[in-house]
C-alpha cells in the first residue's frame, strides 16, 4: 500500500526524496521504496523519518479503516 501521508508530509517540507534519506542515513530508493509501499521499513528509521518531518508514527504509518477505505475505492 502507496505510503502517501510520508509522501505528503515530505513535500509539505519542501524535501527531496534524496534530502530525507541524507538526513535519515539511507538511499534515495529506500525513501522512494517506502513511499510505494514496496519496502517495510524498520521501527527504527520510521521514528527517524517522523523526526525529520515533525511528524508521528501515528502521523505517517498507522492505517486506519478510513484510510483503507478510501485506497479500496
Amino acid at each position: 500500500m502507496k505510503n502517501l501521508k510520508l509522501k505528503l508530509a515530505r513535500m509539505e517540507k519542501d524535501l527531496s526524496q534524496t534530502e530525507l534519506a541524507k538526513r535519515v542515513g539511507v538511499t534515495r530508493q529506500t525513501i522512494g521504496m517506502v513511499e510505494s509501499g514496496d519496502y517495510n521499513p524498520t521501527l527504527n528509521l520510521c521514528i527517524q523519518i517522523c523526526k525529520e518531518l515533525g511528524k508521528t508514527l501515528n502521523d505517517l504509518f498507522w492505517e486506519d479503516n478510513e484510510d483503507e477505505m478510501v485506497s479500496k475505492k
